[in-house]
């Protein structure tokens, strides 16, 4: 069985992955890293968990070599909005933190290193309807920059060194989990006020289409993606999405099931982050290469994301 060490696992997906992949590989062999102390949901499963500043270069060496790592899942990154309100911190930790993975993999000679990538990698000047997996790539946001920069990076030392480098271009991630300061964040956020306050006010334009995906999906093709054969894959980095939808959409959908949510917009700098983003993605690619398939659509997503949200805040809509 390989080892595998996960940077920032308390995001997110982290709080997602850590725990499927301790039902997938073993506890022991799942290492789970991040800059802050570990969360409840850790000490609750138990979870292997070792503080580490990615832009710690010695301390991520010996992180690897202490525990004998085959695998890097690289998923520490200062997201979208949080990005552009510190662009400095952003090239910190996105720039130079996987600069100091992408070479302790080189050197210490990593099997596979997988890092996700983005929709934000993408920008005004691309395709924004059914994106190419192969396109023009410009974005205008600092996160954005920086999975451009991890993509290239990754391809290069691939070509160069042998490095198996891996990545998945994510769009809008839900989950009944809080976000980390993205800007699809609202797709989750709304779930919440709708339960809390049956109302909500959104930072995008009513007509913002944007791609998301489930979760569980995420995992699914993180999963599909890491083991799949090396043989067959052509490129490095593959679109993968579930669906698309504006924010008007979602509000309808989720007033199926309570009927007197509200919403209102009120468009901030997020907004124009996202109008520089695909609308839909083209994921044929990995659906070819690999195998990739979505298995949650938008009409079982609104009700799975109510019931978790629902849950979680303690509260029946039913």
């Amino acid at each position: 069985m390989k080892k595998y060490l996960v940077t920032g696992s308390y995001g997110q997906i982290g709080v997602a992955l850590i725990p499927a992949m301790i039902k997938k590989y073993g506890r022991e062999n799942v290492i789970a890293t991040g800059r802050k102390k570990p969360i409840p949901l850790f000490k609750e499963l138990d979870v292997i968990y070792r503080r580490l500043d990615v832009r710690d270069q010695f301390g991520l060496r010996s992180l690897i070599v202490e525990n004998d790592i085959d695998i890097i899942i690289h998923n520490a990154s200062v997201l979208s909005a949080t990005g552009e309100k510190n662009p400095q911190l952003a090239h910190s930790i996105n720039f130079e933190g996987f600069y100091n993975v992408l070479e302790a993999s080189r050197e210490l000679k990593i099997e596979q290193l997988f890092t996700p990538s983005s929709i934000a990698a993408f920008g005004p000047t691309t395709p924004l309807v059914n994106t190419p997996n192969t396109t023009i790539m410009e974005p205008t946001s600092i996160y954005g920059i920086s999975k451009v920069y991890i993509e290239l990076m990754g391809n290069y030392y691939n070509l160069k060194y042998g490095l198996n480098f891996r990545a998945l271009r994510y769009p809008g991630v839900l989950s009944p989990e809080e976000p980390g300061g993205g800007t699809t964040d609202y797709a989750i956020w709304i779930f919440y006020e709708a339960l809390k306050n049956m109302k909500y006010t959104c930072f995008l334009g009513a007509d913002v289409r944007l791609p998301m995906m489930m979760m569980s999906d995420c995992l699914k093709s993180t999963f599909d993606l890491i083991e799949a054969d090396d043989a067959k894959l052509k490129h490095r980095s593959y679109n993968v999405t579930g669906m698309s939808f504006t924010p008007e959409e979602l509000a309808n959908a989720i007033r199926k099931y309570l009927p007197d949510f509200t919403i209102d917009y009120e468009p901030d700098f997020r907004n124009a982050i996202a109008l520089s983003w695909p609308q839909s993605l083209d994921d044929s690619a990995a659906r070819e290469e690999w195998g990739w398939e979505p298995e949650l659509p938008f009409d079982k997503m609104v009700p799975a994301m109510l019931d978790g949200v629902s849950q979680r805040l303690g509260i029946s809509y039913k």
